[in-house]
């Protein structure tokens, strides 16, 4: 740009704020043509003030903004104007003028849907919700009748971040209340209810009202959605209801999300069953062939589990009206990870590498990355792993978090202990409250033999997090492990379950201080607990061990092998077998 062509920007500008003001107001207030001259709301003395309040805006000046061109929105009506006005007071985060913007839009505009939203938003971010209802009920009757019930699903959402839940469940039923008998949309009303109660905490309340729901209409989508976000937290007779739902040709949508909701349960064979249904309807819909290799693969059935992802790539190779709906291609890189997995379960290293390779959607790239520069080491290019975590950029400090676990496995891995513990006292000393440093660190001295300097610094993240159960159990863990003070191992762990009850984890170091303590028949049913829970390579390796000391030693032997398949390289396991020389 030249030295005139500088000059000029502050007279283009004006020049554009001229027309966009004369055109704003212009369109809305011009009239046929023969009439213009003798009636157009657009003089110049509103022009100026059009012009003057724009000006405010760029010179950042809100409040003389605000005020200019709010008058002239009352002038003219105009609900451009308007609009703009609120959204200078939005930016320059005055909510009571935002509000007195938006009701001055809504009296001059009283049938306008977006007027009264913004009324309704704002006065729930200035968190006066009693005020909330005559907008709610407003924007329910302004909105068509072929919008409504999406308009009620929506309800919810806006009253999420709501202060008082009790009170946000009052209000929007006041303003439900017409609608909770009305055949056509009582299903939906109930479900938004249900929806708010669940945020509310009362679950049980949430149950009724998807059964009410569901009385006017059982194909009806929203009473089911509302009962599968409850049968996930557990509610007793959810299900009953989403069944009733699956039996009354549901949405693929639907069958999927229950699909999910039975693998976070770990019902792995009824999820395989419901995609199987799913897969003889519609044999070319992609994403359920990428579940059943998800299913799969957490039964560690990895022939099965590679068919089915391999058979998700070649659909998804198709032409995209064959699976117009398919997630994201995130399921691509989701594959290839699940791929990478059972090579390396395979111990085919060289085919992991070349999945990972493959990775390319951003939210899994950097763990993609990492994956590779871990099986990198295992090949014995160590230095090569960790110059390629080094080179991987970082968006945020949890992937500087990852990238430094990343780097410390791969250290403790290769013995290099003294690189990995200055690794995390480097991290500690930047950010001393750094409390899942401290833990590292703390386990990293556990490995080198010095247990006072363990006991420390867990005993400071103890200090710092007392309502964390993973200090306790790792401090009683390691003093029960040496057969040290065993009351107070045992003390400790209890803390740590009574934080966490039912951990699994918390559990197997439980049995451990009770087996060393000599209560092997309370050990062997922790453990059994435990291990029916997460079956888990270091849980194995101490059931196997109470196993065998009570002279079950076939029982013991299937443990330890089903243990070696989920970890073959777990130091706990290898070390149990080697001392008590045991051939598998």
């Amino acid at each position: 740009m030249n030295y005139y062509d500088h000059m000029r920007q502050p007279y283009r500008l004006l020049f554009t704020l001229l027309l966009t003001c004369y055109a704003t107001v212009q369109a809305q207030t011009s009239v046929p043509t023969e009439t213009t001259a003798q009636s157009s709301a657009m003089d110049s003395a509103l022009f100026y003030q059009l012009l003057l309040g724009e000006l405010s805006a760029q010179a950042q000046e809100p409040a003389a903004a605000f005020s200019l061109l709010l008058d002239a929105a009352r002038k003219t009506g105009d609900e451009a104007l308007f609009k703009r006005t609120v959204q200078i007071a939005l930016r320059a985060r005055s909510g009571d003028s935002a509000l007195q913007a938006a009701k001055a839009w809504q009296e001059a505009a009283p049938a306008s849907q977006e007027a009264n939203r913004y009324v309704l938003q704002i006065l729930l971010s200035l968190n006066r919700l009693a005020d909330t209802l005559e907008p709610l009920k407003r924007l329910l009757a302004l909105t068509p009748k072929t919008e409504r019930v999406a308009m009620i699903w929506a309800i919810p959402t806006l009253y999420e971040h709501a202060s008082d839940k009790q009170l946000a469940v009052s209000v929007v039923q006041k303003a439900l209340t017409p609608m909770l008998t009305d055949p056509s949309l009582g299903a939906t009303a109930w479900a938004a209810l249900g929806r708010l109660w669940v945020n509310a905490g009362d679950l049980v309340t949430a149950l009724h009202a998807a059964e009410k729901g569901q009385n006017f209409l059982v194909h009806q989508d929203h009473p089911a959605w509302l009962a599968l976000s409850l049968m996930r937290a557990d509610v007793a007779k959810a299900e009953n209801l989403v069944k009733n739902h699956l039996a009354n040709t549901p949405s693929t949508e639907f069958r999927m999300a229950y699909v999910q909701t039975l693998m976070l349960a770990k019902r792995h064979i009824e999820a395989l069953t419901e995609l199987q249904n799913i897969n003889k309807q519609q044999p070319t819909f992609a994403p359920v062939w990428l579940l059943q290799g998800a299913v799969n693969l957490q039964m560690r059935q990895w022939d099965t589990a590679e068919s089915h992802f391999l058979h998700y790539l070649e659909l998804m190779k198709a032409p995209a009206a064959t699976h117009a709906a398919t997630p994201a291609p995130r399921g691509l890189s989701q594959a290839y990870l699940s791929l990478a997995q059972i090579a390396v379960q395979r111990k085919n290293l060289q085919q992991a590498l070349d999945w990972l390779q493959r990775v390319d959607h951003p939210n899994d790239l950097l763990s993609a990355q990492l994956r590779r520069a871990g099986l990198m080491a295992q090949q014995g290019q160590f230095e090569e792993a960790l110059t390629l975590i080094h080179s991987l950029p970082e968006q945020s400090a949890a992937d500087a978090q990852l990238k430094r676990a990343t780097e410390v496995q791969i250290l403790r891995d290769q013995k290099q202990f003294t690189r990995a513990r200055g690794l995390l006292e480097a991290a500690l000393a930047d950010n001393p409250s750094d409390t899942d440093v401290m833990y590292d660190l703390a386990m990293l001295a556990e490995k080198m033999g010095d247990l006072a300097e363990m006991e420390r610094l867990l005993r400071q993240l103890i200090a710092a997090k007392p309502d964390e159960p993973q200090a306790y159990n790792a401090l009683g863990y390691s003093l029960a492990d040496r057969g040290l003070r065993l009351p107070e191992a045992r003390q400790l762990i209890e803390k740590a379950l009574a934080l966490a009850p039912g951990d699994p984890f918390i559990l197997d170091s439980l049995a451990w201080v009770a087996f060393r303590m000599g209560q092997t028949e309370e050990a062997l049913r922790l453990l059994r607990s435990a291990y029916s829970q997460k079956p888990d390579a270091e849980i194995a390796a101490h059931l196997g061990e109470v196993l065998w000391g009570t002279a079950q030693p076939d029982e013991a032997r299937k443990i330890w092998r089903e243990g070696l398949e989920v970890n073959p390289d777990n130091e706990t396991l290898k070390d149990t077998l080697q001392r008590l020389r045991v051939e598998l």
